[in-house]
């Protein structure tokens, strides 16, 4: 069997070494007025740095990841790590969570338990999910693909995970950023096993080829899209085009790591300027820490990398799947207003067979860590009347 159970367990001299490294960090930058302005404020890196140093528990941490039932299964040449909680209900739906870039798995293991048993939360048994929360390849603790297999099929692992591994012929899947290129992906390509696909995003790289026939609200979003790339869009070009330049400095620097990364959720999230208002010191530094004891930063570039090497082969290749199979699949959007970007629905009905749209009134990129409750409402009403189909 290729299933194996996984406990996350980090050895005592790599959490030294980290502690080593942390006291000999060089104090950073004074402010010099800008704050968050030029990426993560020094004053709050500072902070967090000396919390890291003097109070984080990763032990609790791993402890709280353990809670979950961790998994490996060998597929093909990738191994992939995955969470897999079974629903408490009369009969749970399947569904797969793909997360995205800069969080981990962990961007769901607040939804997790609202998903898998909806009655301990106020909800409806009928409600329930098997939960499946793989970590993308190349990410936390699934090996990265082999060279000729990137972001493009991580659908077709997904597939094989839930259709082969665990036995699931029938199964929704929900993601966002990185997630839900490959939630869409999985709906073009197996199209027979998706009973739905639930998506806080229109994947990004639709937005590459610009129609001729846009609607006034498209050409909307297309100008914030515009101003998105010239302001906030470095990031994807660095990691796209050098991902080596940056990654091979971060992946030797904890707190340059913390530095690239918090600064993310900042600007991405809802939290009016202050970070905390959205998330704790510890969760930044969970997150962080996932992608220093597994040295995966480098390998989490790469789909980006992998997109902005595309050749034109491939998009063909993708649009071909496009016609092939968007149409088919059931697809909900829970867009909320703090995120990205904000298509409009006239956007979204190109690319997918949109049977409900709803845009929250709060919560931005990291929807799962930002807005659990809501998103779980949204998810279990998109879901509803597809469960039958499985």
């Amino acid at each position: 069997m290729s299933i194996q159970p996984f406990e996350v367990s980090v050895s005592s001299a790599a959490l030294d070494d980290l502690h080593d490294r942390l006291l000999g960090t060089r104090t950073p930058l004074e402010e010099d007025g800008v704050g968050w302005d030029a990426g993560t404020s020094p004053a709050y890196l500072r902070q967090l740095i000396e919390h890291w140093r003097t109070q984080y528990d990763w032990r609790a941490a791993e402890a709280h990841i353990n809670r979950f039932a961790n998994f490996l299964a060998t597929i093909d040449e990738t191994t992939v790590h995955f969470i897999h909680e079974r629903g408490r209900g009369p009969s749970p739906l399947p569904l797969v969570l793909t997360h995205g870039f800069p969080d981990s798995f962990l961007r769901f293991a607040d939804l997790i338990p609202l998903l898998s048993d909806p009655t301990a939360h106020g909800a409806d048994a009928r409600d329930a999910f098997d939960v499946v929360v793989p970590s993308l390849p190349g990410f936390a603790f699934s090996e990265g693909p082999p060279k000729q297999t990137g972001i493009f099929h991580a659908g077709d692992l997904w597939h094989r995970l839930m259709a082969e591994e665990l036995g699931y012929s029938r199964f929704g899947a929900h993601g966002g950023d990185w997630g839900s290129t490959v939630t869409e992906h999985l709906a073009r390509s197996h199209a027979a096993s998706l009973v739905g696909i639930h998506l806080t995003d229109v994947p990004f790289w639709h937005a590459f080829q610009r129609p001729g026939d846009l609607r006034p609200a498209e050409e909307r979003y297309f100008a914030t899209q515009e101003q998105f790339l010239l302001k906030e869009g470095a990031y994807a070009m660095i990691q796209g085009t050098r991902p080596h330049a940056l990654a091979d400095g971060l992946n030797d620097s904890p707190p340059g790591l913390a530095a690239w990364m918090v600064d993310f959720f900042q600007r991405w999230s809802d939290c009016d300027g202050d970070i905390e208002k959205r998330f704790t010191k510890d969760e930044l530094l969970t997150n962080v820490m996932i992608y220093w004891i597994t040295g995966t930063i480098g390998s989490s570039f790469m789909p980006y990398y992998d997109l902005t090497n595309a050749g034109p082969a491939r998009w063909i290749l993708e649009k071909v799947k496009e016609w092939i199979g968007s149409s088919e699949v059931p697809a909900g959007f829970a867009l909320f207003p703090k995120d990205l970007s904000s298509p409009p629905r006239q956007w979204a009905e190109r690319f997918f067979n949109v049977e409900r749209w709803t845009e929250l009134p709060r919560g931005g990129h990291f929807a799962a860590l930002e807005e659990p409750e809501l998103l779980a409402r949204e998810i279990r009403a998109f879901f509803r009347p597809h469960r039958l189909e499985h």
